[in-house]
């Protein structure tokens, strides 16, 4: 027994999450072989969308960057409701969907899928998709299985991304009880976490992004300037022009994020996460500009991590697009003419692009979540 090898040892490793259902891919097709596919999608209820997130098949992935209402999904939305899962033992049923997921896994050659819903705590988190090329290959011997791999699923995907909301959550806490949210208000994050998102979902394919990427920018952008808990309120709070001293003070904002981040992670134990590299950098590095006038460290093009170019352009279209003490809200067209005219520069030219041609969402966002105050941001 002494050469016994733990089939889910990577479960207690800092893994990424999709190296996790690898693992717990490969497990289970020791048993049930039949098994092509495993992947997650998980719900913003916010925003009634459910997002791709991991998967496990390998280069056979046909909902890359998939996102939908699901109040739309009328498939997913059942079981939404049922909080039953479903089972399809023959997917030609759905051969004339009229959804853009349907199609993509017809495309595929799927012929039978098992997906199970997922909860915390009563509360709805996504769904679990199991799929085979096979029909008919869902018995009850398979689902008495899968069933428990599936809240196995539930539980590593759940728990791994409540620590990171419950991270995201307390810097929010700290943001406040310092007094300091009238740097940033809540809606104002809401909106440019998800133009951030909508840049880094376009660029996927150009850059070779999975899902599990994507959604982490998403959920760490809000805290690009967290380090504004550190500048003084004589500074960050001063109602006039910033003098040449006082813009210097504020610049220290970068790196004092990126001291608190790295503080507040190996408090919470989550410092070996790899890809917690995406937060330290949109915090460290989200002020540098392409031509190397940015700060702290005066990066140039490229060396400027694609996080922090991101939130950039999120950021700076929000900044132009939102009404202020000082300023009314651009049009649409003005905050683009204007982003172009950075593009090159200032801005990365393809976030920029990115975001521009995704209008119509980036106008449902902007209705979505608008301002009952209007503080000042620097």
């Amino acid at each position: 027994m002494s050469d016994h090898q733990d089939a889910l040892e990577t479960l207690n490793r800092h893994a990424p999450l999709s190296d996790k259902l690898r693992a717990l891919h490969k497990a289970i097709t020791k048993r049930f072989e039949f098994i092509d596919r495993v992947a997650v999608a998980i719900y913003d209820p916010k925003t009634d969308e459910i997002k791709t997130f991991i998967h496990s098949s390998g280069e056979a992935d046909p909902l890359s960057q998939y996102q939908a209402k699901l109040s739309e999904v009328h498939s997913l939305r059942e079981i939404r409701e049922s909080g039953k899962p479903r089972i399809v033992n023959d997917l030609t049923v759905f051969a004339k969907g009229a959804h853009e997921h349907t199609d993509r896994i017809a495309s595929q050659g799927y012929g039978a899928s098992y997906t199970v819903p997922m909860y915390f705590n009563d509360n709805f988190f996504g769904f679990v998709f199991f799929n085979s090329y096979r029909k008919n290959v869902f018995d009850e011997e398979a689902l008495h299985l899968l069933d428990m791999f599936a809240h196995l699923i539930s539980l590593v995907v759940v728990g791994e991304l409540t620590a990171l909301r419950t991270l995201a959550s307390t810097v929010h806490a700290a943001r406040d009880f310092a007094d300091l949210r009238d740097t940033e208000t809540g809606a104002h994050l809401e909106r440019m976490s998800r133009y951030a998102r909508i840049v880094a979902r376009e660029l996927a394919p150009q850059y070779g992004l999975d899902d599990e990427y994507v959604e982490q920018v998403f959920l760490f952008s809000p805290l690009h300037d967290i380090g504004k808990i550190g500048i003084p309120d004589s500074v960050l709070l001063k109602a006039g022009l910033l003098d040449a001293g006082e813009r210097e003070v504020m610049k220290t904002h970068s790196q004092k994020g990126r001291q608190l981040i790295d503080n507040m992670l190996s408090n919470f134990g989550l410092e070996s996460f790899q890809y917690l590299n995406i937060l330290r950098n949109i915090a460290e590095h989200h002020h540098e500009t392409l031509d190397g006038e940015g700060y702290p460290h005066h990066l140039r093009g490229e060396d400027i991590p694609l996080e922090s170019r991101i939130v950039a352009v999120a950021d700076v279209f929000d900044a132009l697009t939102s009404r202020r003490p000082y300023k009314e809200a651009w049009n649409m067209d003005d905050a683009f003419q204007e982003l172009r005219k950075l593009a090159g520069s200032k801005l990365d030219p393809d976030c920029v692009e990115a975001l521009i041609k995704n209008r119509a969402q980036l106008e449902e966002i902007r209705d979505r979540f608008q301002e009952s105050t209007f503080p000042w941001s620097r």
